[in-house]
């Protein structure tokens, strides 16, 4: 009987330590494993608008923050048949896809955040997967390259791209701020799969930021910043009980002057949803370009700040 004791004891160690062992060469080969990030530049914003508010909606980006675009064309960028617009503008303050289908959009395109352009996108997804993630669209080429689909915990969705002819677009001025909305029991699982995936570090987490930033001057709310190479995101964790327009902003964009940028977006036919305000040393407002894309445009008030 004691034998019997003593080499259960033995075998429950030795699976112990083999458990073990496995946790830290899995945890040692993730951290091993390349980023699959290219650059900031390549992380879009997309954007989908009606066909015919596409030039105006494409203009009014390029008056409010200047850059360049690429050739406009009419493509199938889904698995399934389909038309749409499509065009890349390029800002020093962020890069946007847009799009104007031409045909009914398929699920589930049309609700994807933004676009991130990986190394290689098998990869991607596999680290995408052991983050947590789902993969709801699997890889399928394109015009250039492959795309995917994947959803991290709370339910962002984000799409993974690699071009078969690596792109070399202009770096970013200023990092745009994908702000993610989502509910208190998944923003712990949202935050982790999101650091697992992109080897991102937090670099705020305020259980009580101003509610100013959701439209609650009176209430507070838990903020959370992240960086990686993707660029910076910020998680915005609420109850839901959202004044019109917060949570509708996918992106904030960052300029020199807020002020100054808001005139040229007044004059190229945005309209001004929340006046500019100031909350966590920046002045922010909030903005709906023709079309009906509504973002943040905020300057940084810290002194010594960089632009």
């Amino acid at each position: 009987m004691r034998m019997t004791k003593r080499f259960c004891s033995v075998v429950s160690l030795v699976i112990f330590f083999q458990l073990l062992v496995h946790i830290v060469l899995a945890q040692t080969a993730r951290a091993s494993r390349p980023e699959d990030a290219v650059g900031t530049q390549y992380d879009t914003t997309h954007v989908y608008v009606a066909p015919e508010d596409f030039d105006r909606f494409v203009a009014s980006l390029l008056a409010t923050f200047g850059g360049t675009t690429t050739k406009q064309g009419v493509f199938t960028v889904t698995p399934t048949p389909s038309s749409t617009m499509s065009q890349l503008v390029l800002t020093p303050a962020g890069t946007l896809s847009v799009f104007g289908f031409k045909t009914p959009i398929p699920y589930p395109f049309g609700v994807e955040r933004t676009g991130y352009l990986v190394t290689d996108i098998e990869a991607a997804i596999s680290e995408a997967r052991s983050s947590g993630a789902d993969v709801i669209v699997a890889p399928f080429n394109d015009p250039i390259g492959k795309d995917a689909i994947i959803q991290f915990p709370g339910g962002v969705n984000t799409q993974l791209y690699w071009h078969t002819t690596a792109p070399s677009y202009p770096v970013l001025q200023t990092v745009p701020e994908d702000r993610v909305y989502v509910s208190a029991d998944r923003a712990d699982a949202f935050t982790r799969s999101f650091l697992a995936f992109s080897h991102g570090k937090i670099v705020a987490d305020d259980d009580h930021a101003p509610g100013i930033d959701i439209g609650r001057p009176s209430d507070t709310y838990r903020r959370i910043r992240v960086e990686s190479k993707f660029g910076k995101l910020t998680v915005l964790v609420t109850d839901g009980h959202l004044p019109y327009p917060y949570g509708r902003e996918m992106t904030g964009y960052e300029v020199p002057d807020l002020d100054t940028t808001l005139e040229k977006a007044k004059a190229a036919g945005v309209q001004i949803l929340v006046r500019p305000y100031t909350s966590d040393h920046r002045d922010e407002a909030i903005v709906q370009f023709p079309g009906g894309y509504i973002a943040e445009i905020y300057s940084d008030t810290k002194p010594n700040a960089s632009h």
